[in-house]
């Protein structure tokens, strides 16, 4: 897709009239002459977790004139199916904004589920805690798809995980960071989370970055394979100074669901990892 911010993608164009479709989206079968505004509703109304979309974010999509929707990356094998769409809109102002959304088979009944993004990275980070491993007794098809989200054998990218990632350098991203904060720690299920100290200092916060610091599988209760990975959000906020929140997804879990939990330290997430992972 071209820059957002000068043109937008010609596989799918909806003019808020309704009047113009230059390509309908198989994988996405819908009236081609849906207005942008009923598009959003559908996406909203779909979507698990629309309510923690920024409302900022929410706010400027309601003077959407126009929308383009494009396919980023598909992911099919025995158990998992999941695909990642970018959808963009014009707004009245000339500039533009997208959603990111995840659709996946993972749930508990194995139906459809819809989740919205409004940063890639945070697509980036559900669809990498979506279990892509095969059933039991079935094997994994072939990945058939673009983008990010590749998996590879189990057990080769284990091992890459658990090797030092070298250090990169901060490019913060002035991109509603305050909201992505709270975000963050809304999430976290851990009783020892940061509190409201932590909180009141981030809502200075207006530029962030994310850097995966840490990811490994290990055996936990029952024998069973649980990921961890680790994750830390810093922050540059309006006083000059940085601050970083760590967060640890993780699937040592009674039924293996995954689970957030949040530090306001590195020492402190890497112990409760280790905790978890000494529980046989």
């Amino acid at each position: 897709m071209s820059d957002p911010g000068t043109t937008l993608s010609k596989h799918q164009v909806t003019c808020g009239d309704g009047l113009e479709t230059l390509l309908n989206d198989p994988q996405d079968p819908h009236d081609p002459f849906e207005t942008t505004e009923t598009q959003l509703e559908r996406l909203l109304g779909r979507a698990l977790n629309s309510f923690d979309l920024p409302d900022s974010t929410v706010e400027r999509l309601g003077t959407a004139l126009a929308h383009s929707s494009a396919l980023h990356s598909s992911h099919h094998s025995a158990s998992l199916h999941r695909t990642t769409r970018r959808h963009t809109y014009l707004l009245a102002d000339g500039s533009a904004i997208s959603l990111w959304e995840l659709t996946h088979n993972a749930g508990r009944d194995g139906a459809r589920q819809h989740e919205l993004y409004a940063e890639e990275s945070e697509a980036r980070l559900a669809a990498s805690r979506l279990p892509s491993g095969p059933r039991p007794g079935r094997t994994a098809e072939p990945f058939d798809g673009p983008g990010f989200g590749e998996d590879d054998d189990l057990e080769l990218l284990s091992s890459l995980l658990a090797r030092p990632i070298p250090a990169q350098p901060r490019m913060y991203v002035p991109d509603d960071s305050a909201d992505h904060a709270r975000r963050v720690l809304r999430r976290a299920e851990n009783a020892d989370r940061p509190g409201e100290r932590t909180a009141r200092r981030l809502r200075l916060a207006f530029a962030h970055h994310i850097t995966q610091a840490f990811g490994r599988h290990s055996a936990v209760e029952g024998g069973r394979d649980a990921g961890f990975t680790l994750y830390e959000h810093q922050f540059l906020l309006l006083d000059g100074s940085e601050a970083s929140l760590w967060e640890v997804e993780h699937t040592a879990t009674p039924d293996g669901r995954h689970m957030c939990e949040v530090y306001e330290t590195e020492s402190a997430a890497r112990d409760a990892m280790e905790s978890r992972s000494r529980v046989r």
